[in-house]
């Protein structure tokens, strides 16, 4: 049998470390104490990577297409908009309150670094049933291309070896 010498501080770490992850994964963000949904909300996106561009599709459910900005600069994808609060035309009855107001208002951001170069000018974005698709082609140079290779032996007979660089997000080039 081993014995190890506990380590309270250990514990409380590990304790704190489980908090925040529980706070990052929920579903229910902390909120400011005034009850307001918060400056900056975030946007959860999706995204996919084909061999010729990025495909990214984020929920914006409530918000009109104009209220939406999509920037490029470089090979970094920003949407930034705002979402309106909702109110009823009926107002507040006095000495009513809140019991849960889980739907968010405010302006929201996100941004997405690609692992390769993007072609900008040709990206396109559409918006339908509060859903935002962002199509960016891969600039040229980041494409999979064919190399053909000569075999040393007579002939001089050419066959063609498909040749692919990958990327995969989230590692340095």
């Amino acid at each position: 049998m081993s014995s190890s010498r506990w380590d309270p501080w250990g514990d409380i770490i590990s304790l704190r470390e489980a908090m925040n992850n529980l706070l990052e994964e929920s579903f229910v963000r902390p909120r400011p104490a005034d009850g307001s949904a918060g400056a900056a909300l975030g946007l959860a996106v999706d995204l996919l990577e084909t061999p010729t561009s990025f495909v990214l599709t984020a929920s914006v459910p409530g918000v009109k297409p104009f209220d939406v900005s999509i920037t490029v600069l470089g090979d970094t994808l920003t949407i930034a908009g705002e979402r309106a609060e909702v109110r009823d035309d009926r107002g507040e009855p006095e000495g009513s309150r809140w019991l849960i107001r889980e739907r968010h208002f405010g302006a929201f951001d996100r941004s997405v670094k690609f692992t390769s170069p993007v072609n900008a000018d040709q990206a396109t974005a559409d918006f339908e049933d509060g859903v935002l698709t962002v199509v960016l082609p891969k600039a040229d140079e980041a494409k999979p291309r064919m190399i053909p290779v000569r075999t040393a032996s007579g002939g001089g007979e050419i066959r063609e070896i498909d040749v692919q660089a990958t990327s995969r997000l989230g590692e340095d080039r």
